[in-house]
């Protein structure tokens, strides 16, 4: 493999670049029109415009680019994550048209894609599920007396969905009928498919999710466990390794789940199985991502494995090095995603121009970014600026780490999750481990962030009026 296409942008485009590169392997980058000037448009070897600013008409294009790739003599495409990269239709068209697609078969990225064949597929491994329906409905009916038998809380979820798109809590009878109307037509909008199933609902879970890594040979091994309970809108933005809560025995339990659900959609390169962790220590699978996952560098740093490396030499058909007794877990790691949000404003998204971006640099600290002081974050994409990462020789010279990266980060001209993060950082359910998937429902507040704020202006104007009272006397003190 000579030349790879990395058919997506930003800070993942860049990330599997400087392996590519690492690697002796050219790279190819596509963009938009409005990413012309992008970073990884800058640091590929070649670059090809391939459409105009919404990603329907650029990223999407997935014909589009696998011309670019044949027109280059490409070897292989990766799709980060995001994009193409579960599209299933694309993986096999680039495996058709001679490219080598860089992750798993078609074949493992449909069936996993549909959360009931998934869980039909990992039947017979003995792996537990939360209690629920294995066939999607749409009839308000039947669905009502369905969710009468598994009893309330129930979920309702998307059957061909993700990201908390086409998912609704229903805590009560009466509320059901409008939310699963909600949820059919979330997830018509979303996914083209309004099919829903049910299932019971786990109060107060813990979302810790396995990585894996197949090869074509027949070898799969897990790389651990990572904590990513820190949600908003049901979509993460801290996330750790190792968790704190899971002991040996469970950590293996988990491990050999997460292997046997590669193993039953004959799963090829790196993948993340992701589970429900109740508060009785039970866990129970919910899906698995067929891709690189965002927050794969806290695995990297716990295991000092390079995933992206990983899933270059499986696609080249190299058997794994890595055997699963060779593994152990060093150190911990955690993950700040920051977005362009206001953390004061519901998160909701807040594009715009970096008028400052200053950022932080040091041993232990690790920025994947795409962006530099100047460029405008564009609205058609994912608002997210970067991943910060630290890592420690345990969890709490970790969180330190990251308060003190959070403070060294300067970014004006549009608001971000930094102050978010530190307030995770150095809040007591955080530090102690003691939180779940509702943290933020549970603990954060504007009003919170705010008094923060104020907390730390207070702080500042007083060693301001020390420093200028300081002064004053030198100035005094005679010759």
């Amino acid at each position: 493999m000579k030349k790879i296409l990395i058919a997506n942008r930003g800070e993942i485009a860049l990330r599997v670049m400087r392996t590519a590169k690492k690697m002796g392997i050219k790279t190819v980058a596509v963009y938009s029109d409005i990413d012309r000037n992008a970073l990884h448009v800058r640091f590929a070897d070649e670059a090809v415009n391939i459409g105009r600013n919404p990603s329907s008409q650029s990223y999407l294009l997935g014909d589009k680019i696998i011309e670019v790739a044949k027109e280059l003599n490409v070897d292989g495409i990766h799709p980060g994550y995001g994009f193409l990269s579960e599209n299933a239709a694309f993986a096999d068209a680039v495996e058709r048209n001679g490219i080598t697609f860089i992750g798993p078969k078609s074949k493992s990225i449909q069936m996993m894609g549909d959360k009931l064949a998934a869980k039909e597929a990992v039947k017979n491994y003995d792996i537990p599920m939360v209690p629920g329906v294995d066939h999607a409905i749409t009839n308000i009916s039947e669905a009502k007396i369905i969710a009468k038998e598994i009893g309330f809380p129930i979920l309702i979820k998307a059957a061909a969905g993700g990201g908390g798109k086409g998912m609704r809590i229903v805590e009560k009878i009466e509320e059901f009928e409008s939310q699963m109307d909600r949820a059919v037509s979330e997830a018509t909008s979303a996914f083209g498919d309004g099919s829903v199933f049910i299932e019971k609902y786990v109060i107060s879970p813990r979302h810790i999710e396995i990585q894996v890594l197949a090869d074509t040979h027949g070898n799969v091994i897990h790389l651990f466990e990572r904590e990513c309970s820190i949600q908003r809108r049901h979509q993460k933005v801290v996330e750790e390794a190792p968790s704190l809560v899971l002991t040996p025995e469970m950590r293996k339990k988990m491990g050999d789940a997460a292997i046997n659900v590669a193993r039953s959609c004959d799963y090829v390169g790196a993948g993340t199985v992701e589970f429900l962790v109740d508060s009785k220590m039970n866990f129970f699978f919910l899906e698995m991502n067929t891709r690189l996952q965002v927050e794969h560098p806290v695995t990297e740093y716990i295991t000092g494995i390079d995933l992206v490396e990983q899933q270059i030499k499986v696609a080249r058909g190299e058997i794994l090095e890595i055997k699963q007794e060779d593994l152990k877990i060093n150190g911990h790691a955690i993950e700040l995603r920051v977005y362009a949000e206001d953390s004061l404003n519901d998160f909701m998204p807040n594009v715009g121009t970096l008028d400052i971006y200053k950022t932080p640099k040091g041993k232990n600290i690790r920025l994947d970014d795409g962006y530099e002081e100047g460029m405008e974050i564009p609205i058609y994409y994912d608002p997210m600026i970067s991943k910060l990462v630290t890592y420690g020789k345990n969890r709490i010279e970790a969180i330190q780490l990251m308060i003190q990266a959070i403070e060294q980060y300067k970014v004006e001209g549009v608001e971000t999750t930094l102050p978010f993060g530190k307030f995770v950082c150095e809040h007591e359910a955080f530090r102690t481990g003691n939180f779940d998937t509702h943290f933020v429902k549970n603990y954060y507040t504007t009003d919170k962030l705010k008094d923060g704020f104020d907390k730390e202006a207070k702080v500042a104007a007083l060693l301001g009026l020390k420093l200028y009272l300081e002064d004053q006397k030198i100035l005094r003190v005679p010759n």
